[in-house]
Parts: C-alpha cells; structure tokens; sequence
C-alpha cells in the first residue's frame, strides 16, 4: 500500500493520425500528478460523487435517454466507426451514467477513481486515473497491431490480445492497458491505494467537446489545488495537436 511510484521522467503522449483521420473531432485532455499518496476515502470527493449520482437520480433518465445525451451519442457513433459495437461495449462515461440512471450507487473505490466518476457524471465524458508508474517514455492511443498484450482489470493472469484495428492505450513494451478505446481499463494501469503516479484522461468527440474538456480538467485541478496536490499544467491533444510530454519532478502529495 506504501509503494514508491517506479516510473520516472517524462512520458510522452501520442495520438495516432490514423485515429483522427477517422474520428477528427477526438480531444484527449491529460493532467500528470508525479506523485500522490491515494487513500481510501475524502470527504470533499465523496460528497463531490454523491451530489453528482443524486442529480442523476433526479433527472429520472432511462436507458435510451442515457444513448441520447450529445456526448454519449457521439461516442457511440466513433465506435461504430472503428467498428466496435456500443450496445454491446459502451463507453466508459454511457457504462457509469446506466448505473447510476437506474437510481444505483457507483462503488466507493478510493479517493482518485471516485473524484474521476463524480467528473464523469457531471460532464458525461470517460474520465480515467490511470497509474503510470510502471509506463516510461512513450503512451500511443493508437489503432492495435493485434500483437500487443493485454492484461484485464482483476485478472491479469488471463491475458488477451487485442484485434488489429482496436484502438487502445499501448506503451513502447508492446502492452494495451485498454480495450475497445475506453471501454476497459487495464490492470497495469489500475489506481491502487498508496504512493501513485498518476495520468488523468479526460475523453470528448462531440461536436464542441475541448470545451466541456477544458471544463472537466479545470474541475480536477481545482480540486486538487483544495486539497493541496501537486499536480502539471493540463495539455490538451488533438489531431492538430496530437502530441504532449507530461511528467516533472514533484514532491509527494497526499489526496485527503
């Protein structure tokens, strides 16, 4: 629980030209924190999810009102086109919006997933921590060769390979640590208690997306800035930018 983060130095993030080509209006907001102390619970963030789930709840959507929110709809028709099914895999952001719709509560995992699902909620965009530590010089999102190994989340004795054209996050090592874009997190990446160094990713391809971007890497900011983590300068990629270097030195931070 009291690991040392392993990475070290920058890390550079890539976004593959085959992938805006195909969907141009794909925006990928990154915040890096070097280095955090991940508890279990906060109450700042806790009462940031509840607020988020409960006007959810109010809003009384169903399944379908879910598939038709500008965001959700858009992400379902850029899985059809690098052709995945999202009735069958849905977003990230479609996956946790379900749940709570259905008057359900997220799991309380631990205070960086559960500020990441409150963003989500609220912007209805795939907001991911990811841990980093064991990922140097290089993360692509990228279409998959169909070589890369994949490790799930829970069970990474089982591993998978992901079919050429899928897009995922792979590092320089030949390693996915998602699937079918951000359907899935991989179980390298997992946000686990202790010292982390983490990557934010906050995902759009609406039509005006960077803002609602721009707006959910401000919110993770600020509420890292009011709980007195260090954290970078938010970088924002697309097809005309499609490329970032993250990653200083940083003094630990406690996220509590």
């Amino acid at each position: 629980m009291d690991s040392t983060p392993t990475g070290a130095g920058p890390l550079t993030v890539t976004l593959d030209a085959r992938l805006s080509d195909r969907v141009p209006g794909y925006v990928l907001g990154l915040i890096a924190v070097p280095d955090v102390e991940v508890v279990k619970d906060v109450p700042t963030v806790t009462a940031q999810l509840t607020a988020a789930e409960d006007k959810l709840h109010a809003a009384r959507l169903a399944k379908a009102d879910v598939s038709a929110l500008p965001a959700i709809a858009a992400w379902r028709e850029a899985y059809r086109t690098v052709g995945v099914n999202p009735n069958r895999f849905p977003c990230a952001a479609e996956s946790v919006l379900r749940r709570v719709a259905k008057s359900d509560r997220l799991p309380r995992i631990n205070s960086l997933v559960d500020l990441c699902n409150a963003v989500s909620l609220d912007s209805h965009l795939p907001v991911a921590s990811c841990d980093v530590g064991e990922i140097e010089g290089e993360l692509d999102v990228r279409l998959a060769h169909g070589g890369e190994t994949y490790l799930p989340l829970g069970t990474p004795d089982a591993p998978e390979q992901p079919e050429p054209g899928e897009v995922v996050y792979a590092d320089g090592q030949g390693r996915a640590h998602s699937r079918r874009w951000n359907w899935r997190q991989g179980d390298v990446v997992k946000t686990d208690l202790g010292r982390r160094r983490i990557l934010l990713t906050v995902e759009s391809v609406h039509e005006g997306g960077r803002d609602d971007v721009e707006r959910a890497l401000s919110r993770l900011t600020d509420t890292f800035a009011e709980l007195g983590v260090e954290s970078g300068r938010p970088q924002v990629l697309d097809g005309s930018q499609p490329s970032g270097l993250l990653f200083g030195t940083s003094s630990a931070a406690t996220l509590r």
